[in-house]
């Protein structure tokens, strides 16, 4: 597994990142049973063998039992947690009787969420805390204090954002003293707006990429991309949208020309952009698991890079 540097942080991630929402069986309040943490325990170890060293979980995910299933390999392998980096998010409320889904960037729900990963996830400090998704009712003041209390007692190593807009980040970090080091968002084949936005002249999508990933670069924020297998929808047998119909047929004929599979090829392209985005994969499936590694054997040439481009986008390049 090829390694690389999350600017200013002393960290050599995986190239790919394995993404935890799959391991907490099903989404509710039901204690794990014994299949689904064998399940889970095989995946985060296949994963490991494979050369992926960050993990990357949510509070919500699977109403914290990603974290509960991932904290039995931290409990079998307590000499890994130093050679492994942690990463989670919080700022989601999940629905209740009492109130409607929604986002909370409040001091007391960022120290509270952290308080809980920490206790679900069997460790005494997270190696990176991202917010979720962006609250609208945001203070920058709030924040700023609660990541300051994280940092200082040694809860939270490094912060970062998922699903932020430029001004977003440039918001936060007015009121943050903490560099923000990882901005998560999603990106494959299909959904390729952090990409196109800037060719068509307009943003397109709720998170009005045009500038991302220049902005991320210029400020040594590292992306990461969810979803960067669009949810499987890029894999499915005789599929009438006519993007993914062509998308396919280029995965394939690049498939065969490497030697690999099309699920390797849909994240090589990821992997080929300079700013050495981060595909954060998510099956918990073994051998797709290994499947999507072999990406990092995968050099495609920039004519190739271009032709998934065009069938992602629909349309040939202005």
């Amino acid at each position: 597994m090829k390694l690389q540097q999350i600017v200013k942080t002393p960290y050599l991630a995986s190239r790919i990142a394995y993404g935890c929402m799959g391991i907490g069986g099903s989404w509710d309040h039901n204690s794990l049973n014994i299949n689904e943490q064998r399940n889970a325990t095989i995946a985060i170890e296949t994963a490991f063998e494979t050369g992926i060293n960050i993990f990357d979980h949510a509070d919500i995910y699977c109403f914290g039992k990603s974290e509960h299933a991932f904290a039995q390999f931290i409990i079998d392998k307590p000499h890994l947690r130093d050679k492994i980096i942690l990463q989670s998010k919080c700022g989601i409320r999940i629905a209740t009787d009492n109130h409607i889904g929604h986002y909370d960037f409040s001091y007391d729900h960022i120290i509270n969420s952290v308080e809980q990963s920490l206790k679900r996830l069997q460790t005494s400090y997270l190696d990176i805390l991202l917010l979720h998704r962006p609250d609208v009712l945001v203070e920058g003041e709030e924040v700023a204090k609660a990541f300051s209390e994280l940092h200082q007692s040694g809860k939270v190593r490094f912060f970062g954002v998922s699903n932020h807009t430029v001004m977003q980040i440039m918001y936060l970090q007015k009121y943050i003293q903490q560099p923000l080091v990882i901005n998560q968002v999603q990106l494959n084949v299909i959904d390729n707006d952090l990409f196109n936005s800037g060719i068509v002249g307009g943003g397109g999508n709720s998170l009005d990429s045009v500038g991302l990933v220049e902005y991320c670069r210029i400020n040594d924020i590292t992306i990461q991309a969810w979803g960067p297998l669009a949810s499987g929808k890029i894999f499915v047998e005789q599929p009438q949208n006519h993007r993914v119909a062509a998308v396919q047929k280029v995965l394939h004929k690049l498939a065969e020309k490497y030697c690999t599979n099309t699920m390797a090829i849909a994240l090589a392209w990821i992997l080929l952009h300079p700013a050495q985005i981060q595909p954060v994969i998510g099956s918990s499936n073994p051998s797709r698991i290994r499947n999507a590694c072999e990406a990092i054997n995968v050099d495609l040439t920039r004519s190739e890079w271009y032709e998934l481009f065009v069938a992602g986008r629909g349309a040939n390049l202005p």
